[in-house]
């Protein structure tokens, strides 16, 4: 086994990204500081040393995960939350049961915190109830970040309107930190998707965006299937705009001829 399969091997079983042939510069890139660091000359030299050593494993696993994210990235999925997706869950729900939330994959927080801004808005249409909104990514140096609620001049300006940042950000030298109740809103944990997610609940919405596009079809369909069954019966699960459940799970179906929303069939979903 070469390097470079030795360490696509361990990336896939730890995080279930798949890494081929064409991705070589991907590990010269993003393991240059690590091999560096440990004073070894690239990727190739660093693949042995990973062998017997679980924290050097777990730095490479996440020095080569995408954590690309923005406030209110696609702006369609929140317009559907808002305007279709609670009016729905709402009407089916007991009174006092709070709305769950799961922004997996949530990177450095702007995802789970657009939510947590969205449902601040939503005010009175919520009906009183409570949100919880859970954020979880296998990453640990981003969730730090997104647990601060921290962000610089350049993250705000990616996708915040002006309004928002005027009323839920307070400045910070040279950077904007969301205020408190918006922070209080949301708890991250380091979480992998290829876990069994039997702890967290079930949740009424959940965001897996842009994730399974990383991944083969066979380790796609394992997540999509963990995923429906951390989702109440009519519960919500959003992916990315190029992403589909088409051929890999029978377990959803999408939502008003959207190509982005899916729900679990009442009948069907049965998963304690």
């Amino acid at each position: 086994m070469t390097s470079f399969e030795e360490i696509a091997t361990l990336v896939k079983s730890r995080s279930g990204l798949t890494l081929g042939p064409d991705k070589t510069y991907l590990l010269e890139t993003r393991l240059e500081a690590i091999a560096r660091r440990l004073g070894v000359a690239g990727y190739e030299a660093l693949a042995p040393l990973l062998r017997h050593d679980r924290l050097l494993q777990a730095e490479v696993v996440e020095a080569l995960t995408t954590n690309e994210t923005l406030f209110f990235r696609d702006t369609r999925p929140f317009d559907h939350v808002r305007t279709v997706g609670v009016p729905r869950l709402l009407a089916g729900r007991p009174g006092n049961a709070p709305l769950r939330v799961w922004s997996a994959a949530a990177s450095t927080g702007q995802e789970a915190y657009s939510l947590a801004m969205l449902f601040s808005e939503m005010g009175a249409a919520l009906c009183g109830r409570a949100v919880q909104i859970l954020g979880t990514d296998i990453a640990r140096i981003p969730l730090a970040r997104a647990r601060e609620g921290l962000y610089s001049q350049f993250e705000v300006q990616r996708g915040l309107p002006a309004r928002m940042l005027v009323k839920y950000f307070r400045k910070e030298d040279e950077s904007w930190r969301l205020i408190k109740p918006i922070r209080d809103m949301v708890e991250f944990r380091e979480w992998n998707l290829l876990s069994d997610a039997g702890s967290l609940g079930r949740f009424d919405i959940i965001f897996c965006r842009n994730v399974l596009i990383y991944f083969d079809p066979p380790t796609k369909s394992r997540v999509l299937e963990m995923l429906t069954a951390r989702l109440v019966p009519g519960g919500l699960l959003f992916l990315g705009a190029a992403e589909s459940v088409t051929g890999l799970t029978s377990s959803l179906r999408p939502v008003g001829g959207e190509h982005f929303v899916f729900e679990v069939p009442r009948v069907a979903a049965t998963v304690g």
